[in-house]
């Protein structure tokens, strides 16, 4: 995507929803079949590209899975960050903080120390290649039992000193946060930050779910928060920020157009929005090109996006660092957005 000069490509910014798998771009997918012998049911990049259509999230999650067949060594995940973190460079991202996938992988019989030690040799020279600091989130699937997720989590302990986080994310409805009380009680126990996806395709009453049962410091999605005016109150007192992904939720329907995205209705609701990426080798854009995208859309003005970019740094699991934090937002408020 062409961008011109004057957009807020630029703008200082976190990422704070972001599922690694997700930034599995047609070529590294064919790169990395041919060199793991893997055979794609696509005749080329093109071909895969145009499968990039998708009704829903679960036609959206049947294609992402399935092209996780070319992930093998801890080299390709290695490969996988190194060009997620090397766009996100120059899309103004300066923190990231990366969902993945462990029973994706381990239900294809990658262990998952090959695929910590492959994502953590490149999020070990982030900061010196790119200028990028990060974390590292840990995600059960929520459509697999809540054992699964607790064997997970208990596989990961050898690597917990690499892992700030778990979420919640895969096929929302009919799972909802309830089903991981006990998984998410025994990570808070481990010192784990606390994350989920709730109100994308769910109800809003998932995002309660969320906060009262699981405990989560954030919410990913929760646009649907919006049909209940009592919890879009307590989301503003509390200050629960929310990871907005505006091209995905176009991309998987959640919503017809960007022009009907409740991104401006949700900051003049006073709530801790932040605008994210998802899944964008899948879903049309990275973290600079969703905030171009709903800068174009929503008519925002360059304080409303300072305003977004700030909240990113706000929401992010730095309290380990607050200087650092502190800088970035520096950055943020010095930023000139030019003509």
């Amino acid at each position: 995507m062409h961008l011109p000069q004057h957009l807020p490509v630029g703008l200082p910014k976190a990422e704070l929803h972001l599922h690694i798998e997700g930034t599995l771009e047609p070529e590294l997918a064919f790169a990395l079949a041919a060199r793991n012998g893997v055979t794609l049911p696509y005749a080329d990049t093109t071909a895969l590209r145009e499968a990039y259509e998708f009704s829903d999230l679960q036609s959206f999650l049947d294609l992402y899975y399935g092209l996780m067949a070319v992930l093998r060594t801890a080299e390709d995940f290695t490969e996988l960050a190194d060009a997620y973190l090397e766009k996100a460079a120059a899309q103004g991202v300066r923190h990231a903080e990366i969902f993945f996938d462990p029973q994706a992988h381990t239900a294809r019989g990658v262990p998952i120390g090959t695929v910590i030690e492959g994502l953590g040799a490149a999020l070990d020279r982030s900061e010196e290649r790119y200028g990028i600091s990060t974390r590292l989130i840990m995600c059960f699937l929520r459509d697999e039992s809540a054992e699964s997720a607790m064997a997970t989590l208990e596989a990961a302990k050898p690597y917990l000193h690499r892992i700030t986080g778990v979420g919640l994310d895969s096929a929302e409805v009919g799972h909802p946060p309830a089903k991981f009380r006990e998984v998410y009680e025994e990570a808070a126990r481990l010192g784990l930050r606390r994350v989920a996806h709730a109100g994308e395709e769910g109800p809003a009453e998932y995002v309660r779910e969320a906060l009262d049962v699981l405990g989560v410091e954030r919410i990913d999605h929760g646009l649907r928060c919006m049909e209940d005016p009592e919890l879009v109150g307590r989301l503003a007192r509390e200050r629960v920020p929310l990871t907005l992904c505006p091209l995905s939720n176009v991309r998987l329907r959640v919503i017809d157009t960007l022009a009907d995205h409740p991104l401006r209705a949700m900051l003049a609701a006073g709530l801790l929005v932040t605008v994210n990426s998802d899944d964008p080798a899948y879903f049309g854009g990275y973290a600079g090109d969703n905030f171009d995208a709903v800068e174009a859309a929503l008519a925002l003005e360059p304080e409303q996006l300072r305003a977004l970019a700030r909240n990113s740094f706000e929401a992010s699991f730095l309290e380990d660092d607050e200087p650092r934090r502190a800088r970035y937002l520096a950055e943020v408020e010095a930023y000139d957005f030019g003509a």
